[in-house]
């Protein structure tokens, strides 16, 4: 509470807020594409195209996140040589422009028109290279963590996703989202537009980023260790919150339509599997910051340690286990908040680690969760292919985090006594 008394009187509060806004709709627009998935299958179908194979759903789903990975990179340099308002007003006439077409054209749309909106939604993924900068730089030092904590809030959007796009699409078709999402956007767009200024220079003094910036810190090999623990948090939550329904879908759909029957009886089966994704995506978005706070408490070290080696646990047990669905949603639920708060974590040592170079950090960092989350999209979608069932994805998966936890072993003593020395909080 007392951090949230000290932003009385500092910074610029309608940036702040336009920046939370900006945020966390463009990461609902962003992943927009898993929850109507099936839908949006059906619909090519009855159009007169084959079905999406298990491999082509995969990198449909997938590249929103790859080019929201590598966007990221781009807009940081956008915010330095344009600055923060104008680098988010093109990239969100961008996303705008791609929920529209797709709205308009989607009575004849076809596979390769949905790949390249799905390019386009990339530029809403990338938004969290602008929205923390352009919040961040009218706060001081002190306020950092509070700032950023509320204008980075945005992961709460994918639930927002998987609650009501199934349930919109239902009653009036899978386009009916697009145009929602794009006024919503286009809302946002004239908020961000009227409410949002750039930092003057009395507040924040720019420091523009430089390729040799990037360059110098990828030679840094602990820049390497934390994108691999990020590509695996992050981009394990972000890469099953995009597969989430096809994986219900697929694994389910007659457990989830006796609940439908038994509960709520006019719900589909794809509104069912909205739901349930909505509820396992939902510890992942919200525990983020329990799993920081854990992580000052105990070490960074430590607790990764622990959500690393409760999700590895989990995935081996979906994978070898067919599970009751009861088990299977709590098991997902689970693992979906150990990945969340392994974010929280990563994050609690990048700063002690990057603290003079916390913004590239966060941009090349990110693009490494959202590499990860495509990596595991497209696993997911090959195991599917190959072998008509998820337990070599999820294997491949759960062998991945045992290599971070082999990862975590080896640098933690060079990290106790070097760096973390002298960082100030717990290692």
């Amino acid at each position: 509470m007392a951090n949230f008394k000290a932003l009385k009187g500092e910074g610029h509060w309608p940036t702040l807020l336009a920046a939370f806004l900006y945020f966390d709709f463009s990461f609902m627009v962003w992943t927009m594409l898993g929850p109507l998935v099936t839908e949006i299958n059906e619909a090519l179908m009855l159009a007169g195209a084959a079905s999406m194979t298990a491999s082509e759903k995969a990198t449909l789903l997938s590249l929103p996140i790859l080019s929201g990975a590598i966007l990221r990179i781009v807009l940081g340099f956008g915010v330095d040589k344009l600055g923060p308002k104008k680098t988010a007003l093109i990239s969100q006439g961008i996303v705008i422009s791609a929920l529209f077409f797709t709205y308009l054209q989607a009575d004849s749309i076809t596979y390769n028109q949905l790949l390249v909106v799905a390019l386009g939604l990339g530029f809403a993924g990338a938004s969290f290279a602008v929205a923390l900068p352009q919040a961040g730089q009218w706060y001081p030092p002190k306020l950092q963590g509070i700032v950023l904590g509320i204008a980075g809030a945005g992961n709460i959007g994918v639930v927002i996703d998987f609650l009501f796009a199934p349930k919109i699409a239902e009653h009036f078709g899978w386009s009916a989202v697009f145009l929602v999402g794009g006024i919503l956007s286009t809302i946002i767009f004239l908020t961000y537009l009227f409410m949002a200024k750039d930092a003057p220079s009395s507040v924040y003094k720019a420091n523009p980023k430089k390729l040799k910036d990037y360059g110098k810190l990828l030679k840094d090999k602990d820049t390497w260790w934390f994108g691999l623990f990020y590509a695996i948090s992050f981009g394990g939550f972000v890469g099953f919150a995009g597969y989430m329904k096809v994986y219900l879908m697929n694994t389910y759909s007659v457990e989830m339509g006796e609940v439908g029957m038994a509960w709520l009886a006019e719900e589909n089966v794809k509104v069912m599997a909205g739901y349930f994704g909505a509820l396992t995506i939902f510890a992942g978005a919200v525990l983020r910051p329990v799993g920081g706070g854990i992580a000052d408490k105990m070490g960074g070290v430590k607790s990764l340690y622990i959500f690393y080696g409760v999700v590895a646990i989990m995935a081996i047990l979906t994978a070898l286990v067919h599970l009751p669905f009861a088990v299977a949603i709590v098991v997902l639920f689970i693992t979906m908040a150990s990945l969340g708060m392994a974010n929280g974590a990563v994050f609690q040592l990048v700063p002690q680690r990057f603290g003079k170079d916390i913004g590239i950090m966060t941009g090349l960092i990110g693009a490494a969760g959202g590499l990860g989350g495509t990596a595991l999209i497209k696993t997911l979608g090959w195991s599917k292919g190959a072998f008509d069932g998820y337990t070599a994805g999820f294997l491949i998966f759960a062998g991945v985090v045992m290599v971070a936890i082999v990862g975590i072993s080896l640098v933690k003593t060079r990290w106790r006594t070097t760096w973390g020395a002298q960082a100030g909080g717990i290692i």
